[in-house]
């Protein structure tokens, strides 16, 4: 599938399913350890975001995936605040390959919640007195990429 591809959301039992079922945020955090000392300072932030996900299995067909957004500001190497986004999606994946699913769970699903991850994290920095943190598009289609090769390199390597 190329980027620009998108899986059908069809309702014939027999055709390949791709549906979400359910967006929610399943859990969340803000912590700002070094405030109000911080709304003192110049306002120079270092940025630091990490994404990981998980995907449990509910039922026939039925997944969970969650996707983990964890932001971490700095000034003058002292936290800032640290802010995490556990937004999560039920989905329903019928009829697919295994690599065709698990393609599917890491792209497409993870596609589909960051949106709400990212809005979720911005409303809780600017609730937290900070300037609004707009999260960068992020291209899952790469990042499952690399991690395959990864994958692949670390098989090769294990085999040498």
């Amino acid at each position: 599938m190329s980027e620009e591809e998108q899986p059908e959301a069809q309702t014939d039992d027999s055709a390949k399913i791709f549906r979400p079922q359910k967006i929610y945020l399943k859990d969340a955090s803000f912590e700002t350890p070094n405030s109000p000392a911080l709304f003192t300072k110049k306002w120079e932030p270092k940025l630091g975001v990490e994404i990981n996900n998980s995907v449990s299995v509910l039922g026939d067909d039925i997944y969970e995936v969650i996707l983990t957004v964890t932001a971490t500001v700095s000034v003058e190497d002292k936290t800032a605040f640290l802010a995490e986004v556990h937004q999560a999606g039920i989905f329903a994946l019928k009829g697919h390959e295994p690599e065709v699913l698990q393609r599917l769970q890491q792209v497409f699903c993870l596609r589909t919640l960051y949106p709400y991850a990212g809005a979720t994290l911005s409303d809780m920095v600017t609730r937290g007195g900070f300037p609004q943190l707009l999260l960068a598009p992020m291209n899952f289609n790469a990042l499952y990429a690399k991690k395959l090769q990864q994958a692949h390199d670390q098989n090769e390597t294990s085999d040498a």
